[in-house]
């Protein structure tokens, strides 16, 4: 049997992260920070290269040079990367402000990423187990959107099975619960975290439109909910957490790739728990 194949549709960018030293008060902080490879796809594509999967990534990045290293690094991780060069717009960049207690504050500019389109979404002809996977940001963004709504469209009629993570609570709230649940409807598996799960209405809600609904808890763990089943729990083991960022992109990419590999949801829980520890036991969203 060929490998599962996996393609994500998410943002490539840049990630800056300041590690608080002490609280922000006034004008000034002391921090450590960092400069790396960031974007929630780039994250969950180079976390999935790890895992026993082929991966593809569609994004958008700038005629610029982190949209160079962007690309290079992904491609040396075994990644095949299906970029579009935007001639206009400069490759995003993220602001990761995390406190003394790993938790993590983003300013995103989304740059490239805002204009893919639906030109862009050409998906791999590979064999065998074929997988989608899309980051909320390209839904939630009006300007990336049609882009999301026709990578899942296209893989539903292809036959492929789909995910997506809703990545970000306020903006669910922005748009409305509704209608984010409409564009996601037949989506396979839904991978929020606590606040977005009650952003969309709760598991309830969204288990009326997609198949199985993953909710991850922090430092808490996940559980798998199905309709018509009884959930499904695994914790977190007991660790000091660095940093979060990248965390919830890690426990996609441990997740999906035993899932489709045919492991039980217990299974598939535990190495998505697994990879997410793994990721905020340490500065940055990528492997090591």
């Amino acid at each position: 049997m060929s490998r599962p194949h996996i393609c994500v549709v998410g943002d490539v960018g840049l990630d800056v992260a300041a590690k608080l030293a002490e609280p922000i008060v006034g004008h000034d902080a002391r921090a450590a920070i960092t400069v790396g490879p960031g974007g929630a796809g780039g994250n969950t594509a180079a976390w999935l290269a790890v895992q026993d999967v082929d991966v593809s990534l569609i994004a958008r990045i700038g005629d610029d040079h982190a949209g160079q290293t962007s690309a290079a690094g992904l491609t040396a991780a075994g990644i095949d990367c299906r970029f579009t060069v935007d001639p206009h717009l400069a490759t995003c960049c993220v602001v990761a402000i995390v406190d003394q207690q790993g938790e993590r504050t983003m300013l995103a500019d989304r740059g490239a990423n805002a204009a893919l389109s639906p030109d862009d979404i050409v998906l791999p002809e590979v064999a065998g187990r074929r997988h989608l996977h899309v980051s909320g940001y390209v839904l939630l963004d009006s300007g990336s959107r049609p882009a999301g709504l026709a990578a899942l469209q296209r893989a539903r009629d292809a036959g492929w099975t789909t995910s997506v993570d809703p990545q970000a609570a306020v903006h669910i709230e922005a748009v409305g619960a509704a209608a984010f649940l409409d564009w996601i409807t037949d989506t396979d598996l839904l991978l929020p975290n606590d606040h977005e799960i009650a952003a969309v209405g709760g598991v309830p809600a969204a288990l009326e439109h997609v198949r199985a609904v993953v909710v991850t808890h922090g430092s808490d763990g996940a559980t798998w909910h199905k309709f018509g089943s009884d959930p499904v729990t695994v914790p977190s083991p007991a660790v000091h957490r660095v940093d979060a960022t990248g965390a919830g992109d890690a426990f996609n990419a441990g997740l999906l790739a035993h899932w489709l590999a045919g492991a039980t949801p217990d299974a598939a829980l535990t190495a998505g728990v697994a990879a997410g520890t793994a990721a905020a036991a340490r500065i940055g969203a990528r492997p090591a």
